[in-house]
């Protein structure tokens, strides 16, 4: 298949390339460094420096819509926030119109999503029919979601990733935290009591690909493992397979006074429950957290 891809070049978007390419499917990536994508894949990977570069005549069975600004790179600011909402919302409008203009449109549009949509709801169960906590994250993924799925009414089968933490080596939060747990730096965040939903980088791309060939699939999806931690089992785990001390703590006090309103990403948390996707059949490699951090981080 042709698949259109934003986001590609990001710790997710490599290894779905990666993926995708090893099945034998065509890829074109919308990237702000088109020369990176061509240097990295020889070649075999057309690239765009922006959607205004695709015409009507463009076609791809396939858009799997990624792109967006690190939620954690930066604090807050006004103008920060407003390069979240851009490079998620106003870009995802922009492809969704581009979709809406085009002669033959895509069979099925995946759009990434946060589990940030239900916002902090501490230690209640949630499932994609959970009611959201009215806050900045869900804010900004409602709109988000909401953008994406006006491709419905052309027809177009939708699926939203609503992804939690994935966990990879070589990216996102673990690649973050391994040199300071290599320091015996570890420990929980505030109370450590707040709930994480992860997901295993393996699951994440075998999810992702479920969806794009189950055609009876659409809708919302929690992207996240069927066994969700708190932060102290985390940390435990984690210090533990790298035989590292986890003995430290941070104040939530000192959190919100250097991250301010950023804060409630590390002490605020959801315990998600993939309902949907094991309802439609798929079934994950790496369900415990042990096994997954054996896994991505090579100790199994």
């Amino acid at each position: 298949m042709h698949i259109l891809l934003t986001g590609g070049t990001g710790f997710l978007g490599t290894a779905l390339c990666a993926l995708l390419l090893s099945e034998g499917h065509q890829l074109t990536i919308i990237t702000r460094k088109p020369q990176t994508v061509f240097t990295r894949y020889s070649g075999n990977v057309r690239a765009l420096r922006r959607l205004t570069d695709l015409t009507v005549n463009d076609y791809f069975d396939v858009v799997i819509n990624l792109a967006g600004e690190g939620i954690a790179d930066q604090p807050w600011t006004k103008q920060r926030k407003l390069a979240l909402y851009t490079s998620r919302v106003n870009l995802t409008e922009e492809l969704v119109d581009w979709m809406r203009r085009v002669k033959n449109r895509p069979q099925v549009l995946l759009s990434a999503s946060a589990t940030g949509w239900y916002g902090n709801q501490g230690s209640v169960i949630l499932d994609e029919d959970s009611s959201p906590h009215d806050e900045y994250t869900h804010q900004l993924c409602h709109d988000w979601e909401k953008a994406a799925l006006t491709a419905k009414k052309m027809g177009v089968r939708v699926c939203i990733l609503r992804t939690g933490v994935v966990l990879g080596r070589n990216g996102g939060m673990l690649k973050k935290l391994l040199p300071v747990f290599g320091f015996n730096l570890g420990g929980r965040l505030g109370d450590g009591q707040q709930w994480f939903s992860w997901i295993a980088l393996q699951d994440y791309l075998s999810a992702v690909l479920f969806l794009m060939t189950n055609s009876k699939t659409s809708g919302v999806f929690n992207l996240t493992a069927p066994q969700p931690v708190t932060n102290s089992d985390f940390t435990d785990e984690l210090a533990h397979l790298l035989h590292r001390k986890a003995f430290l703590s941070v104040p939530s006090i000192v959190l919100r006074i250097l991250m301010g309103e950023m804060s409630v990403l590390l002490l605020g948390g959801q315990r998600v429950l993939p309902s949907r996707l094991l309802d439609a059949g798929f079934s994950f490699r790496l369900p415990s957290l042990q096994k997954a951090l054996q896994v991505e981080l090579a100790l199994g």
